[in-house]
């Protein structure tokens, strides 16, 4: 039984169709046209609209969508009756050949994932990437049969593992996010994250950020099994990387350096998110020729501190992609100001006070752009003159160009989901793009 006609729910049908099983896939909502047109011709049953208790009762197996929490009604009355209720991660893991280099972390997966994934396909790696990048590894493995995966994972993932165990794991720092999601327990959203080493051994190797306090706290709890490789801002280290005088160290299998400014991505996060791409390039055996270079081609992800224009000396930056506070803690981080921000969404359990300095430094007007702005208005109303709000992308845009100067940015940087007002995070950054495009 897979619970969920999505992307993770279709590849994981079409896997363990593939394996032999009977399979049936149920989505409480509507199923697209073109995923019925797929399961139809894998000769998948399906079922829209419900989820037929009985049937999914009587399942050997259930695997989730990670968008259904592990808590539903459903699921606990499975679990009682003895019926497995695992991730799609999971299942398609006891069909993996290929090596993982599996990678998490509140901020910065996504970017750290693509850049693994170009590193070693440019150092001439039979690779894929997979994940919550947005392709699952199960309907990777129907299609694929690659030496490396390298999957980016989300702690709604994590949460449905049970032997799942990547060769290379990668974290990357944990900061309050889907709180609402963990009974807005900060605890228990670091517990899920670190799933992802729990089955770990000694030829293993965890990658991880030792700047992080959360994740260095966590990590003593726990007997590690696997090698501990550490990248940092700044504490030098044997064997991992940091930065000394505006220079990348690697001393790894290769020891090489490399400077600051010869690397595509630019900020603190992404030398985080460098160092980290960079280790585990070193591990499968990468030339630091090809590392070197690779590092100083890549090209970052779509709405995330995406430039998309400028317009009389005002700079129009799309960082969508922020859709926790930490995220927009790095995007202003970054950006010089005056800073005309746009925020909003659905709160995930926010705390703005980590970012009241830096807003009243650099952001010289807030558009909320949401359904329900209380929050956001009571955090800055103090600090910050005009809040205005906004109730669509092109509203936001055009009420943010009447507020800004020449010389000053506009950064759609939400630090909120966005399903109030838009489908996903992508659309809403789409729609700011157009938007800045018609003014």
């Amino acid at each position: 039984m897979v619970l969920g006609a999505g992307e993770s729910g279709v590849g994981a049908a079409r896997l363990a169709k593939t394996k032999g099983y009977q399979v049936f896939v149920s989505d409480k909502g509507k199923i697209k046209k073109d995923i019925k047109s797929v399961l139809t011709n894998n000769k998948i049953e399906w079922e829209e609209e419900k989820h037929s208790e009985l049937l999914i009762l009587n399942a050997d197996k259930i695997i989730k969508s990670p968008g259904i929490p592990e808590d539903v009604p459903l699921l606990v009355k499975a679990r009682e009756k003895g019926i497995p209720v695992i991730s799609e991660i999971e299942f398609a893991y006891a069909y993996n050949k290929a090596k993982i280099i599996a990678i998490t972390g509140s901020n910065g997966k996504t970017t750290t994932t693509m850049l693994t994934y170009h590193l070693l396909k440019n150092g001439g790696k039979n690779v894929e990437m997979a994940g919550n990048i947005g392709t699952s590894m199960a309907g990777l493995l129907v299609d694929k049969n690659p030496d490396y995966l390298v999957l980016e994972l989300s702690s709604f993932q994590l949460d449905g593992i049970v032997d799942f165990k990547p060769d290379v794991a990668i974290i990357l720092n944990i900061t309050p996010d889907h709180l609402d999601r963990y009974d807005y327990k900060f605890e228990n959203y670091v517990d899920s994250k670190m799933r992802l080493i729990m089955n770990q051994d000694k030829d293993d190797v965890l990658i991880y950020n030792i700047d992080d306090e959360v994740l260095g706290a966590a990590m003593q709890k726990l007997n590690i099994h696997s090698k501990k490789i550490p990248f940092s801002l700044s504490k030098e280290n044997e064997y991992g990387a940091y930065i000394k005088n505006k220079t990348v160290i690697f001393n790894i299998k290769q020891k090489f350096t490399m400077s600051l400014h010869e690397i595509a991505l630019q900020g603190k996060h992404n030398s985080y998110n460098t160092m980290a791409s960079g280790i585990a390039a070193n591990l499968a055996d990468i030339r630091k020729e090809n590392i070197r270079e690779s590092l100083s081609d890549f090209k970052n992800i779509p709405h995330r501190l995406e430039f998309v224009g400028k317009v009389n000396d005002i700079d129009f930056i799309n960082d969508s992609k922020a859709t926790n506070i930490n995220s927009t803690w790095y995007a202003l981080d970054t950006l010089k100001g005056p800073i005309v921000w746009i925020v909003g969404g659905i709160d995930k359990g926010n705390n703005y006070a980590m970012i009241e300095r830096m807003v009243a430094e650099k952001v010289k007007a807030i558009i909320c752009l949401g359904k329900d702005n209380k929050k956001i208005k009571e955090a800055f109303e103090d600090i910050i003159e005009p809040i205005v709000e906004a109730s669509s992308a092109e509203e936001a845009v055009n009420k943010a160009y009447y507020l800004a100067r020449p010389g000053d940015k506009v950064v759609l940087s939400p630090a909120c989901a966005s399903f109030d007002l838009f489908d996903s995070y992508e659309e809403r950054g789409d729609k700011f793009k157009a938007a800045v495009k018609s003014i």
